[in-house]
């Protein structure tokens, strides 16, 4: 099968191309919304004449981001000038090699004189067959102790950890996705409401080995993970039990291994437009300047982290401890801690509110 006659679903395509692409004088910042939107990791850079100029990724982004880069620069600034892409009578055999050596998700067709006609996409391509991830080969703690006072009413009945999200325990959502990198061994540490949590697993019989790690006390974000020192030997993924992470979870542990990172924080960025004025006064009350509706873009904590097992010595024994405590205490040990951004939809914090709502809505989507 060739692409003049091959995978189907190419109308389809043909509306979404619109959404892929973007010209050299977006910003950097305009092309993180765009993928947001449109939910994939990569933009395709084009002229007016709708040549094929270069690609965008989301990896692209996340260096500029390290750094230190301006997110209102424009993609001139980052993009690839040499992508992979195939020609209109590509081969589908010869696609999927490439995606699978690659790792490439999205691939652009180009005719001969550049023009772009079409995105293969993975799923398309591979729509006969399921891609293995790449495997994780470390433990996971899910932090499942907590009250989740954010989500009252509901957790003045159930813990955090068994919220439902449409039909499904959202600590169960966790570590599927987990599971789906051939996980099958947590450490989950319980204190509120322990025996119900236990009740569940019980009942679901889940397809991986629990290790409850059990809180006589209240320890906090980080406290709990001092009962695993001397139980670890190797680095450890440590997530909280009310966010999702929609990213590539190898990609993160290959940047903590390659950065030699004792402690990685996963941030999400954030993009914040202040709807007023702002008013900057001096000397007792002059105005000095006024900014209409200012916009600011943070790096947030997402609550997933990777550490080695020497993090876990700076914890204290049996008192509360949380993780902002934990890694200043990295940092004044002069350990290494560094931060892995992903993009602003790649995550949720189902503790609140709205973004609960918002994930019931995506997840059933």
């Amino acid at each position: 099968m060739n692409g003049t006659n091959g995978l189907n679903g190419d109308d389809k395509m043909a509306k979404k191309i619109k959404k892929l692409l973007v010209r050299q004088n977006f910003s950097i910042k305009d092309a993180m919304r765009q993928m947001d939107k449109n939910g994939e990791k990569i933009l395709f850079v084009v002229n007016g004449k709708r040549e094929l100029l270069g690609s965008v990724t989301d990896g692209d982004i996340r260096r500029w981001i390290l750094s230190n880069g301006n997110l209102r620069d424009n993609v001139d600034q980052i993009y690839n000038r040499k992508p992979r892409f195939v020609k209109t009578d590509y081969d589908v055999k010869d696609v999927k090699k490439l995606m699978l050596k690659e790792r490439i998700e999205q691939i652009p067709v180009i005719d001969e004189e550049s023009q772009l006609r079409n995105v293969l996409l993975w799923e398309d391509v591979f729509s006969d067959q399921i891609a293995k991830k790449r495997g994780i080969h470390l433990p996971v703690l899910i932090m499942a102790g907590g009250r989740g006072t954010r989500l009252d009413p509901f957790t003045k009945i159930l813990p955090k950890p068994l919220i439902p999200i449409n039909g499904e325990a959202i600590i169960k959502i966790i570590m599927d996705k987990f599971a789906s990198y051939g996980i099958d061994k947590f450490f989950v540490s319980i204190n509120h409401k322990s025996h119900m949590i236990r009740a569940y697993f019980n009942e679901i019989n889940p397809p991986y080995v629990i290790k409850y790690v059990t809180e006589t006390k209240e320890l906090g974000t980080a406290g709990c993970l001092g009962i695993l020192r001397g139980k670890v030997k190797q680095s450890l993924m440590v997530t909280n039990c009310d966010i999702i992470i929609d990213h590539d979870y190898a990609e993160i542990v290959d940047f903590h291994e390659k950065n030699e990172c004792d402690l990685t924080i996963v941030g999400s960025m954030r993009h914040y437009t202040i709807p007023y004025g702002i008013c900057e006064i001096t000397n007792g009350g002059s105005l000095k300047n006024l900014q209409e509706k200012p916009e600011y873009d943070f790096l947030i904590n997402t609550g997933m982290y990777v550490l080695r097992s020497n993090v876990l010595r700076l914890i204290p024994k049996d008192r509360l401890f949380h993780m902002t405590e934990l890694i200043r205490a990295a940092q004044r040990a002069g350990l290494k801690v560094q931060v892995f951004p992903i993009r602003a939809r790649s995550w949720v914090d189902v503790g609140e509110w709205e973004e609960y709502r918002k994930a019931v809505k995506d997840l059933g989507e």
